[in-house]
């Protein structure tokens, strides 16, 4: 028995595309691994702590080896308590819209809550980072209302695809998936893309 964790960056509930991609997914994957825990979290649920200065402090603290104390000491139990919400789990799906060339903010700021040293990451002063979160897999569904590649710089870049699969692997977790519907608005094709997206969804559900 697996637990997969969906993560979602999008606000715009029966209305998103990425959350639709996702409960194809999902109802494909739940029809084929019937024992697996599926759970469901919404980064918008007002449930992801803030990451302010006293978070940054205790940070610091941490890596200067020091304890963190009075509200840095709080603001520490919360990041740590929202990695572990994140650890708990042997499988991502990640539904991730793009917002100005990059990710949602909501999502940027579950990466910098759950991004600290000996959770998510360990550091070395000669070889570097080493990513803590190994042994799971990923699938991320990426979509855009007008991006899509090849159509020029005046349709926008992509900060998002890039940005979002190179925290993954930084974090340990290098066995990543993913399927795009983009662009998903300023286009004449929109149905044909949707019919292909959500069946390479169902497609990806079958072997994660």
């Amino acid at each position: 028995m697996s637990k997969l964790l969906h993560i979602s960056a999008s606000p715009r509930g029966e209305r998103s595309e990425s959350l639709a991609l996702a409960r194809t997914f999902l109802q494909a994957y739940r029809e084929l691994h019937p024992e697996d825990e599926v759970v469901e979290w919404d980064l918008w649920d007002g449930t992801l702590p803030e990451f302010g200065p006293a978070a940054a402090a205790a940070k610091m603290d941490v890596f200067a080896g020091l304890e963190p104390t009075g509200a840095g000491a709080a603001a520490w139990r919360a990041a740590g308590d929202t990695f572990r919400r994140f650890a708990d789990a042997d499988k991502y799906l990640f539904s991730v819209p793009m917002w100005n060339a990059g990710v949602p903010y909501i999502l940027k700021q579950f990466i910098d809550v759950v991004s600290q040293p000996g959770l998510v990451f360990g550091f070395d002063g000669e070889l570097g980072y080493t990513g803590l979160v190994t042994g799971r897999k990923a699938a991320v569904l990426y979509t855009s209302a007008v991006y899509g590649e090849g159509r020029g710089p005046a349709f926008g870049s992509d900060f998002q695809a890039p940005y979002f699969d190179d925290w993954l692997r930084w974090a340990g977790i290098t066995d990543v998936s993913e399927v795009t519907f983009r662009p998903n608005l300023a286009t004449t094709e929109v149905e044909a893309r949707r019919s292909r997206s959500h069946a390479e969804a169902v497609e990806l559900a079958k072997t994660f």
